[in-house]
């Protein structure tokens, strides 16, 4: 078969065939009557089996020894395209992401464009101060994709520039909500955390409604963020977890100051202090604790926290004794 006719046939150009030929990948083995190079099916068969390395992305040197090294072992050149391969998806998929985000953005002209990919360039700093300045200038300045300021949030180790994202998303309101509520689903801790710590910042109703869901959500961490800033929104949902804190320790002054803010509007108030004194009943509850709970009555207003701590100041604890004592000599002079 001559040269035409088999890139014809094959779907490889007769320049290609050529070029095999020049490096020695393949040659035509035949001769017709007139002189003519011919390719047989031996050979033929060579060219597919190039085609097929090939697109595996083998380089054509690789090629040559799959076919006539005997001792070449085809594992290692495997993983290594396997490597090249994942990083070039990785690579064309950053792309994409990035030319998503400037399409969402809905630039007028190239130099929105332009401003759009220094700031999301600036997002993906290495200084923290650049990564800062980008965004708290993303609101005023250039419209950031939302989906960008999610994802840096959610990575954002610096608390500096955590912040700065925080306040920025919520700033565009809603718009980052869901993405941010995927965050609750993520398996790192720290993502998870960073997620509820950003929509506690969003002032609307459906973020509260994230919130009072997170209320359930099987990590403690997430369900702490979320009773403080509950009820600081006056949520009394909240009052469960805030007390655990309280007993627990663990951002305990956070917790009563949003006790506290629960317990200004009137409704709320006797039912705390009645939820604050079950617990320091508790027999379960140490010595420490039961100072902390006492603690907290301070801010609570209403007869239910004073008779309680009227009672505490008797109590067989005398730390407890002297701090509700203490307590209640401050209400007195109020």
């Amino acid at each position: 078969m001559l040269i035409g006719e088999v890139a014809r046939r094959s779907g490889v150009s007769a320049r290609m065939l050529r070029h095999y030929d020049s490096l020695g990948l393949v040659r035509p083995t035949g001769r017709t009557g007139a002189g003519y190079r011919e390719y047989s099916s031996e050979d033929i068969r060579r060219i597919f089996h190039i085609e097929s390395l090939r697109s595996l992305g083998l380089s054509l040197r690789d090629v040559g020894r799959a076919l006539d090294d005997p001792g070449f072992t085809p594992s290692e050149l495997v993983d290594d395209l396997a490597r090249r391969t994942r990083e070039r998806i990785a690579a064309e998929t950053e792309l994409l992401t990035r030319l998503r985000r400037i399409g969402a953005a809905e630039p007028a002209g190239w130099e929105d464009v332009l401003q759009i990919v220094a700031l999301l360039q600036a997002l993906g700093s290495k200084s923290a101060g650049t990564r800062q300045r980008a965004a708290l200038s993303s609101v005023d300045d250039v419209p950031v994709p939302v989906e960008a300021l999610v994802e840096a949030a959610l990575r954002e180790t610096d608390p500096n520039v955590a912040g700065a994202l925080r306040w920025a998303l919520a700033q565009s309101g809603e718009a980052g909500l869901a993405l941010l509520a995927e965050g609750l689903g993520s398996p790192a801790a720290e993502v998870r955390k960073r997620a509820v710590q950003s929509i506690a910042e969003i002032p609307d109703d459906k973020a509260t409604a994230v919130l009072r869901d997170a209320l359930a959500h099987s990590d403690t961490v997430v369900r702490r963020y979320a009773a403080v800033a509950l009820g600081a929104r006056g949520v009394a949902d909240a009052v469960p977890t805030l007390i655990g804190m309280i007993v627990e320790e663990t951002k305990d002054v956070d917790a009563a100051d949003a006790l506290s803010a629960l317990a200004s509007r009137p409704a709320s108030a006797d039912q705390i202090a009645s939820r604050l004194v079950e617990c320091l009943a508790d027999g379960t509850v140490g010595s420490s604790a039961r100072r902390r709970l006492t603690q907290a009555l301070a801010d609570i207003p209403g007869h239910t926290a004073s008779r309680a701590l009227a009672d505490l100041s008797h109590d067989e604890d005398r730390a407890v004794a002297l701090t509700a004592a203490y307590i209640l000599g401050i209400r007195d002079t109020r």
